[in-house]
């Protein structure tokens, strides 16, 4: 185990934002490049205060769209670091939308993003350990690593071919 380990509790993050009209489409549901910009923020908060250390953004993998987000919902991001690296972090991040009349949420959105800690002249340095601690912290912790074993050898495929 790494030394100055730390939990996904200790740096997970959530933050809110209200869907305006600018960050909307003709059809009046938030633009996907928005959606995907607030999550790369948090992602990258999470990233940042487990390693203490600038990030940049490695890998956006596995974003998925799962319902629209319409203009005046509330917009809840939550993210969490599920697995790190030498000096990678693998950041789960779930986009839940409120419709703030109604009270009804659901869940509109979930990626994983992979950030590289930078030393001061920009190049990557090790990061802390991560200890899951509950079971689900250990069942995305354990995901997490099977999607870098499964990107390295598709990586890996892919460079063999001509």
């Amino acid at each position: 185990m790494k030394t100055n380990s730390k939990t996904p509790s200790e740096t997970s993050i959530e933050m809110r934002e209200l869907v305006m009209p600018h960050h909307t489409n003709p059809q009046n549901t938030i633009f996907g490049g928005t959606v995907m910009s607030w999550i790369d923020i948090a992602a990258a908060m999470v990233a940042a205060r487990h390693c203490g250390r600038p990030v940049v953004t490695a890998h956006i993998g596995d974003i998925d769209f799962i319902a629209p987000i319409k203009v005046g919902y509330h917009v809840l991001i939550q993210a969490s670091l599920n697995y790190v690296g030498k000096s990678s972090m693998v950041v789960g991040v779930k986009v839940t939308s409120e419709n703030p009349y109604t009270g009804e949420s659901r869940t509109t959105t979930k990626a994983y993003l992979t950030f590289v800690a930078l030393d001061d002249l920009g190049r990557p340095v090790p990061v802390p350990g991560l200890v899951p601690e509950t079971e689900d912290e250990i069942r995305r912790f354990e995901n997490a690593q099977k999607r870098v074993s499964m990107k390295k050898e598709f990586k890996g495929q892919l460079k063999g071919r001509k």
